[in-house]
């Protein structure tokens, strides 16, 4: 049976998450917006849903439940939707930012060909 870990999302951003309009397709979910919750066996995230519905620590609309693979499920009102973990992209060293981009001569702009001499 899968185990699943549970990501609370936290109480400042349950507001924000209830009232966003909902959209389709993954959610991006910022891992500082979780806290680290049990960990649960269950068939399916419907029946972790089903498993802690009448208990204190039922699931509430914005949190996780992630497999052991890294794959997450965010509980929405409409259900379990697919999300991921924000990634941020990486920065640039200073290096690579101070370097100007290289420009093509006029002779070979836009013709990928070498000029003849």
């Amino acid at each position: 049976m899968p185990a699943y870990q549970i990501h609370r999302l936290k109480e400042s951003q349950r507001q924000q998450f209830r009232w966003a309009p909902h959209t389709s397709g993954v959610t991006v979910a910022k891992p500082k917006d979780y806290e680290k919750g049990a960990l649960t066996e269950a068939a399916s995230p419907y029946a972790v849903w089903l498993a802690l519905r009448d208990t204190d620590d039922q699931l509430q609309v914005g949190d996780l439940l992630e497999l052991e693979n890294g794959e997450l499920r965010i509980y929405k009102y409409i259900g379990f939707e697919e999300a991921r973990w924000f990634v941020p992209e990486a920065a640039q060293s200073p290096q690579e930012a101070a370097q100007p981009p290289q420009a093509e001569s006029p002779a070979t702009a836009g013709t990928g060909d070498v000029p003849l001499s």
